[in-house]
């Protein structure tokens, strides 16, 4: 897995959990770094953020046959459209796949990681709320101030 992020206390936490390198957004050409590490593109990119740079780069990253992964769905500055090279995506047969949730299916398997302690979540929690917390939290995403699972714990 290949890390990228424009905030390197999140990139070393992308290591930590075992990226084998990393991409600082703020500082390098991303499909060019993740072309070199690669020798010739991803096989998948995954954006999780849904904004224009990061779908673009995650696309302009894959080699020919590549699949990329929208989790989730665009910001509202979006508003759920992103300009993506089409001629490029057809000659290259880039796969484009969404994915809004985790089927019931995938659940099992999931806990499965977890309790055979090869998936840790705990480490990705970077610290538990209260509902009366939600609007503070839901601030510092909208900004990007999170660098981990915000967990809701006390509900009163």
């Amino acid at each position: 897995m290949i890390a990228v992020d424009i905030d390197d206390q999140k990139l070393e936490m992308a290591k930590q959990e075992g990226a084998i390198a990393t991409v600082n957004a703020k500082n390098e050409n991303v499909p060019e770094a993740i072309q070199e590490i690669t020798k010739g593109g991803a096989h998948v990119g995954l954006d999780a953020l849904g904004i224009k740079d990061t779908v673009l780069n995650s696309v302009l990253s894959l080699r020919k046959g590549g699949r990329h992964v929208q989790v989730g769905l665009t910001t509202a500055e979006e508003g759920g459209f992103v300009s993506l090279p089409v001629d490029l995506i057809t000659a290259f047969e880039i796969d484009f796949v969404g994915s809004i949730g985790n089927p019931h299916p995938d659940y099992q398997g999931l806990l499965n990681l977890v309790a055979s302690g090869r998936l840790n979540p705990k480490r990705l929690v970077e610290r538990e709320v209260s509902l009366n917390d939600v609007n503070e939290v839901f601030e510092n995403m909208t900004q990007y101030k999170t660098k981990g699972f915000n967990v809701i714990t006390k509900f009163s």
